[in-house]
């Protein structure tokens, strides 16, 4: 079924126009796919979020927006319940999608980092400018900028462009200084054009840096190699109290599906609190009827890359063996902010135990996500488009992340058939609206 795969709308709406939707080849096969044994019905969801400082409130709001969207393409009775603070380390939401044949309901748990980030990105300027110089050479003469650079070229110059982003706007007023000698202005003209220059670079230094994320990047990065090379950070708290969370909702035995997700940074923590709940319960993936790790724009290599980053690899290691679970691991190439086309296995050269099973890499892509005007304005906005895997289409695709956390296919089902089973939901829905008497 090439075409319906590739655009079922299109496909969905001929056929429903010449009466033949239900006998298509096409759409029989498809919704066979749609298994009522092995649906999910409940679903409990474990969200990591990245170094960001919105929190669970611009988290909540985020995850609103995209279900408005996806309620723009898709004829399923989606309700999302209030957000709810339970304590200092967690927050959740209720979610509810249900059609005439299926209903999912999700518990979805939102970890709070933000306390954590606002404390490290609201250090003084010349905290993060030592920070920044000691990152930059660190990589630099440890060979992880050059690793990182033969793994993604892309995404080693975002890193040089934030970790010398502090010096180039500091030299400015050298820059003037030096231009101006060289046309021969008067000294004095050159001495108060540099004093005004310092004086403007200094007072702007913090908001531009707060601006561009710079200090938000910076800190990130400074915390990241110290867990990465087994320093104590609070890390180490974050990842403590989400495993200690996902043994217990396994212990519970309500869910069909637990779901651990780290976007971006957040991929670091939820991959090494699931390798510790691994080592909390080691019959953890048999408590639960699936257990899966969805890691999205995930940054892991570019923390495993680093020579002493090897409590990283060992993470990932562990993973890679453990047959109980899921991981999927999915990557965009036209996000420059994580790695795409990398097997974080493979491709670190790690010596495993046993033979490989994880992750599975689900490349995404972005750009079909959305209408093409709106991906002409987001192109160059790496951090909006970094967070498009959050977001729910405003076009038909195989990825959409609401329904992948609040749909009734597991994860990994819908990472080894995207769009048989986007295929297969349209007909499911055209088939319902069809018995109905309903147009499409």
């Amino acid at each position: 079924m090439p075409d319906a795969r590739l655009k079922p709308r299109r496909f969905a709406r001929q056929h429903s126009r010449s009466g033949n939707v239900i006998e298509s080849p096409a759409c029989e096969e498809a919704t066979f796919l749609l298994d009522p044994v092995n649906m999910v019905r409940k679903r409990h969801v474990v969200y990591v979020e990245g170094f960001d400082r919105r929190g669970s409130d611009g988290y909540y709001d985020l995850f609103q927006r995209a279900c408005d969207l996806f309620r723009q393409q898709w004829p399923i009775s989606l309700t999302v319940g209030p957000l709810e603070l339970d304590s200092e380390d967690f927050a959740h939401w209720l979610i509810a999608l249900r059609t005439a044949t299926w209903q999912v309901a999700t518990h979805y748990d939102f970890l709070r980092l933000d306390k954590f980030v606002q404390s490290e990105t609201a250090l003084p300027m010349r905290r993060h400018i030592v920070r920044s110089l000691q990152w930059a050479v660190d990589d630099l003469v440890s060979g992880a900028q050059f690793r990182i650079f033969r793994a993604s070229w892309r995404f080693s110059l975002h890193l040089m462009y934030f970790q010398l982003f502090l010096f180039v706007w500091l030299s400015l007023p050298v820059t003037i200084g030096l231009v101006m000698d060289q046309l021969h202005f008067p000294v004095m003209a050159i001495l108060a054009a540099s004093a005004v220059a310092a004086f403007a670079a200094i007072s702007l230094l913090r908001p531009i840096a707060d601006r561009f994320f710079v200090t938000q990047v910076i800190s990130c990065w400074a915390v990241l190699r110290a867990f990465a090379g087994d320093r104590v950070t609070w890390f180490d708290q974050a990842i403590e109290g989400c495993a200690r969370r996902i043994v217990a909702i396994a212990g519970a035995k309500e869910a069909d599906e637990i779901v651990v997700v780290g976007h971006s940074c957040g991929a670091a923590i939820a991959s090494a609190a699931m390798a510790r709940a691994l080592d909390l319960d080691p019959d953890l993936g048999r408590r639960a009827a699936r257990l899966t790790l969805l890691t999205l724009g995930s940054i892991i290599p570019g923390v495993a890359l680093h020579p002493k980053a090897q409590r990283m690899r060992a993470i990932v290691g562990r993973l890679a063996v453990e047959p109980t679970l899921a991981w999927i691991d999915c990557q965009a190439r036209k996000d420059v902010l994580s790695f795409s086309n990398f097997d974080p296995v493979q491709s670190l050269g790690l010596d495993l135990e046993a033979e490989q099973c994880n992750p599975l890499i689900w490349p995404i892509r972005l750009e079909k996500m959305v209408s093409p005007a709106c991906y002409r304005r987001l192109r160059w906005s790496w951090f909006r488009l970094h967070c498009q895997y959050l977001m729910a289409a405003d076009r038909s695709a195989a990825y959409n992340y609401v329904l992948l956390v609040g749909g009734p296919v597991t994860i990994a089902e819908w990472a080894k058939h995207p769009s048989e089973l986007t295929w297969a939901l349209h007909c499911q829905l055209l088939r319902r609206r069809q018995s109905l008497g309903m147009d499409t």
